[in-house]
Parts: C-alpha cells; structure tokens; sequence
C-alpha cells in the first residue's frame, strides 16, 4: 500500500480485513425492554461528565435485541442510559453496553465511542411476561421482567424520546497510554419506524461484579417499563466538547 492507500482504508482496523464494514447501519424489528428505576444521586454524580447535568436520580436499563441489522447481523445487548441536560437539551448519557457480537463492539467503540463489552444478555419471551438477563461468563449480573404488552401507548412520545440525542465519552489512548482522544460525542437515531409500544409491570434486579458493574447505578425503586419495537437507522456522530481541546492549544 502506498501513503493514499492506506489513508483511503484508514476506516477501521485491521486496515486489510476490517472488523465491521462502513457505515451507515439499518436495523429491522429491533425491540426495546427499557425499565426506567430511581436511583442514588451520588452514584449518577460519579459517573456523568461535565458538561452533562443530571436532570434527576433516574436510569433507563435497556435490553435491546437486535434480530436484523445490515453489517452488524443478529444480535442482543444490554446496558444503562441515564437522562441529560446539554446546552439545555434533554438526551440520554449512554453509560454502560453489553452485547455478543464483536462486530457492533469494535465498530461502536471506535466510530462513536460506545461503552460496550462483550457478555451474554438475553431476552426471552415467557407466555405472559417478557425476561431479559445479563450474564458476564456465568455470573448472573442482571435480571429484568416485564409484563408482556399489557398497556398499547401512544406512539407520540415513544417517537420523540428516541429522537432525543444520546451522548457518549470516546476515549482512545496514545501508544504511550495517555489520552490521544477524549470527547463527548453526540448521536441520534434517524429514519425511525416504530411498529408497536406497550407498558406494563416491571422489576429489576442488580447483582455486583468485578467487570459488569451494573449496580454501581442500584435500583432504589421501579418507575415504570416500555417495550417497543422499531427499524431504525444508526446515525453518525459529531463532537460536541473536547476535553483536551485546552492542553492542545498550550
């Protein structure tokens, strides 16, 4: 490869056999179990970067399971988005992502800066209630259920959360471990058909781990829980603060 060959490829590593193909990414049917809990105020602090505010002491615990999707093939994940204020604006600070598909993980970490690792999360429809679960090897990290589609919604504000922007903290390291990228970067979802939404009774439980510290945000209270299933297209992300924008210009 010449100098312009290797810039021209530079989308993905490993450059002769990239992980995961360009973008952009569709997904068909995809279905949300999102289980929206109260939590400690303290634990939100610790983990919600500035410039992000905190609106209140809530998480959403999200499984999403992903049948379909161009690129990225059939797959399921799981993790936490906690609700924002940015410049005014409310979105979602994505916090935590677990999934079984290397695929989304190479690409979601380095195109966007997604918090994601590999584990086992499952969702299973069970006669009249719906299970997801988290498991990192054989421990149990996660168990949420949810009573199947007791309550048909509006589709109206189910539309306008996800169109909400997501954010998300994208840190690459230099060769020499410190940081080389450190950025809030800003995402939306686009082209968005939803097919369904419904509510229902909910729990959640959390179980402490080493490596899935899923209940560093513990559950304090269920608030409510919403499933919804929808295609969808994953739209590209912008920067929108540079954390090391200052020490550059030094």
């Amino acid at each position: 490869m010449n100098i312009d060959e290797v810039k021209e490829r530079a989308f993905a590593m490993p450059v002769c056999n990239p992980a995961y193909p360009r973008p952009p990414y569709r997904f068909y049917n995809r279905e949300y179990i999102v289980i929206k809990y109260r939590t400690d105020p303290d634990a939100l602090r610790e983990v919600v970067p500035e410039p992000l505010e905190i609106v209140e002491p809530v998480v959403n615990y999200e499984f999403i399971r992903m049948p379909d999707s161009t690129g990225f093939g059939d797959y399921t994940e799981t993790g936490q988005v906690i609700p924002v204020r940015f410049n005014g604006v409310a979105g979602g600070f994505v916090h935590s992502m677990y999934l079984d598909d290397d695929a989304p993980i190479a690409g979601g970490r380095e195109i966007w800066g997604f918090p994601k690792k590999l584990a086992k999360p499952s969702i299973a429809h069970e006669s009249d209630v719906i299970v997801g679960k988290l498991h990192y090897g054989s421990a149990l990290c996660a168990l949420g259920s949810m009573g199947y589609k007791h309550v048909i919604l509006d589709h109206e504000p189910v539309l306008a959360a996800m169109q909400q922007p997501n954010f998300m903290l994208k840190v690459v390291p230099h060769v020499d471990c410190t940081p080389r990228i450190c950025e809030l970067v800003r995402y939306y979802l686009e082209d968005i058909e939803l097919k369904g939404a419904w509510s229902g009774p909910a729990a959640l439980d959390l179980y402490p781990h080493a490596l899935a510290d899923v209940a560093r945000l513990p559950v304090r209270e269920v608030i409510s829980a919403t499933h919804f299933i929808a295609d969808l297209t994953l739209g590209l992300g912008e920067v929108v603060h540079d954390y090391l924008a200052d020490q550059q210009q030094a």
